[in-house]
């Protein structure tokens, strides 16, 4: 995202001295941060993702991976990320009205080449794109962007509650639909004549199905999908993007992002994210965030366990501790980082994180392509055969990786590679890519 910069005659993009570093560090441990739980929706059945019990090991040291990843990083850092996006309106109106320049079309132009790719990044590589829905959802935030910081609070507040609404209403939902269908699938069986509306609720059963299928059906799938060729997965891949940019867009994303993205709005017109508050302050939301995010996450953790993960549990109301929970944690890692960097310490690691933040669109967009390689059947076809513990060290390696790449490349090139593209397509011209003398 683009940073308040010194006057000047147009909107362009910020490199350098003009960047804030404070919040390059905070999305440089964000997009890190949100490796952790990608891998296990890259490496192993999307319903491992939520179920320790589906796939992945049942050991100990597997299990206890599986809270550890659930308790500080599932949604967390996919929350900060969130949040430094919707603070990125903010940051580009800031430097636009400096400017006395105009700025919306520049927004918008961005937002929909964003969209562009996140299409093609859930297509043609990995399911679980975030870019699609920021783009989608970053387009409808412009609305609020002159609002105080008080009233986008209130509003985001109203739309997370919608979201879970609408988790719960969802989950209700399914449940019935299940039931309903299975009677329905009797009568077929018994050579019976369905009614319309059984014939329309079996056809709405079968849309939804890449995310409703027992686990242990979800595991044969997936792993016999993903350990083939290209053109298979591909063909395999396509009905879930479908769902999750149409049906989980409209049904549960719109709610929970637009109401993160919105704060993200607030928390960047107080100060917070840009490290402008004090040292006191952050160690406060560290105190806060984890003294209560955390305890709501591991009771919901442990009311998982007791109800083995169940699926429509799940979507009723197993979800929801970490819905909210996770937004308290975000809060204290945030307050962690902010407390960190101004203190100066850790100096040369906080320099690499800022790196890593400067390019988190490109070390995003990474993620994907390296782990597909490692996983996928076109690759080294490593699909479901590793344990989740043992992941933890793919990651560690990823993240040392992009760790000591990002400085190396920033210190000859102004932007990433997928920066300066998307840059390039925003304004509709090639934007220098290697630092001049000036």
């Amino acid at each position: 995202m683009v940073d308040p910069t010194t006057p000047g005659m147009r909107v362009g993009p910020v490199a350098g001295k003009d960047r804030i570093i404070a919040i390059d560090t905070l999305r440089g441990v964000a997009v890190l941060g949100i490796l952790v739980m990608n891998i296990y929706a890259l490496s192993m059945s999307f319903a491992a993702y939520q179920s320790p019990l589906a796939d992945g090991g049942t050991e100990w040291y597997n299990l206890a991976t599986w809270f550890f990843t659930h308790l500080f990083f599932d949604q967390k850092f996919l929350t900060v990320f969130a949040l430094l996006f919707g603070a990125g309106l903010v940051m580009l109106a800031t430097r636009a009205e400096t400017r006395g320049m105009p700025y919306r079309g520049v927004w918008f132009r961005r937002n929909v080449w964003l969209l562009l790719i996140g299409a093609l990044h859930g297509y043609l590589l990995w399911f679980g794109d975030i870019l699609f829905h920021y783009a989608l959802i970053g387009m409808l935030i412009y609305l609020f962007r002159n609002r105080s910081p008080r009233a986008l609070i209130v509003i985001a507040s109203i739309l997370l509650a919608v979201g879970m609404l609408a988790a719960f209403g969802g989950g209700t939902y399914m449940q019935a639909l299940k039931s309903s269908v299975a009677e329905s699938q009797q009568l077929v069986a018994a050579g019976e004549v369905l009614s319309e509306e059984q014939s329309r609720q079996l056809e709405e059963w079968e849309e939804i199905q890449v995310f409703v299928k027992p686990p242990e059906q979800q595991v044969i799938e997936d792993t016999e999908a993903y350990k083939s060729d290209y053109m298979t997965i591909l063909k395999y891949r396509a009905p879930m993007v479908a769902v999750m940019q149409t049906q989980g867009t409209l049904g549960f994303v719109l709610w929970r992002v637009g109401g993160v993205l919105l704060l993200g709005m607030a928390l960047m017109k107080l100060g917070i994210l840009s490290g402008q508050r004090s040292a006191d302050y952050y160690q406060r939301m560290m105190i806060v965030g984890y003294g209560v995010g955390l305890p709501i996450v591991a009771i919901g953790a442990w009311q998982m366990w007791l109800h083995d993960w169940e699926m429509f549990w799940l979507f009723r109301v197993g979800s929801l501790p970490n819905y909210v929970g996770s937004l308290l944690v975000a809060a204290g890692h945030i307050g962690l980082v902010m407390k960190i960097v101004r203190s100066g310490a850790l100096a040369g690691l906080m320099r690499r994180f800022s790196a890593v933040g400067r390019m988190a669109f490109t070390n995003y967009l990474l993620h994907s392509l390296i782990l597909t390689t490692v996983f996928y059947g076109y690759g080294l076809n490593l699909y479901g055969e590793v344990p989740r513990f043992w992941l933890m060290g793919f990651v560690a390696a990823v993240i040392a990786f992009q760790l000591w790449l990002s400085p190396l490349w920033l210190a000859k090139f102004r932007f990433g590679p997928a920066e300066w593209l998307w840059r390039s397509l925003t304004y509709w011209r090639f934007q220098p890519m290697r630092h001049t003398d000036s």
